[in-house]
């Protein structure tokens, strides 16, 4: 059991990590009126690359965890997050709405987890 000054002290910690992380950029960019670099500036390649690539790898980084850890902990578990997963990226597809699939994707996973077991007995 943690105390309770530790524990403030590990809130105050993680909020001011948490505070810089977000307050980062905008200090490394302070003295430029436009983010989007020009194609000569130093760091455009790197902003180019970070724009296009990282949050694309950051979705698949996060879809393949939320995928895989089911799988290890329950193959029912698993198999029913496979199936919410598959039909967020089908209605993804059919409608272009992230808001949309992605709940429609945790209403079937939540369906799917309070009818199987009553079903599987």
């Amino acid at each position: 059991m943690v105390s309770v000054p530790s524990a403030l002290i590990l809130t105050v910690l993680m909020g001011g990590g948490i505070f810089f992380c977000r307050v980062l950029p905008f200090l490394f960019f302070r003295h430029r009126q436009d983010v989007s670099p020009a194609p000569g500036e130093a760091f455009g390649p790197l902003l180019e690359f970070v724009e296009k690539l990282v949050p694309p790898v950051a979705m698949t980084v996060l879809a393949v965890n939320a995928i895989s850890v089911p799988f290890t902990a329950d193959l029912l578990q698993g198999l029913s997050a496979l199936i919410a997963a598959g039909f967020t990226a089908l209605v993804h597809l059919w409608k272009r709405n992230s808001l949309f699939s992605i709940c429609g994707g945790t209403l079937v996973y939540l369906c799917i987890e309070r009818v199987l077991p009553k079903l599987l007995g």
